[in-house]
């Protein structure tokens, strides 16, 4: 999505928005989230996802799209 609609069908298609994207389990989300609900939707699916990685991934992919 940070790059237009991934379809290539639709009005934004390669029309890159630059928006910013984040994944749930990254620190800056969880922290606005009540913890309780936190654990119960995502907790399980934390514990198995390389947390790091997809955060470091992110990371390289806004501070290209600020540049």
């Amino acid at each position: 999505m940070t790059e237009g609609d991934p379809s290539w069908a639709g009005p934004l298609a390669g029309i890159s928005l630059r928006l910013p994207v984040y994944h749930i389990i990254e620190p800056e989300i969880k922290a606005q989230i009540d913890p309780a609900v936190y654990e119960s939707q995502v907790g399980l699916a934390e514990m198995v996802l390389e947390v790091n990685e997809i955060s470091q991934a992110l990371q390289e992919v806004r501070a290209r799209l600020q540049n």
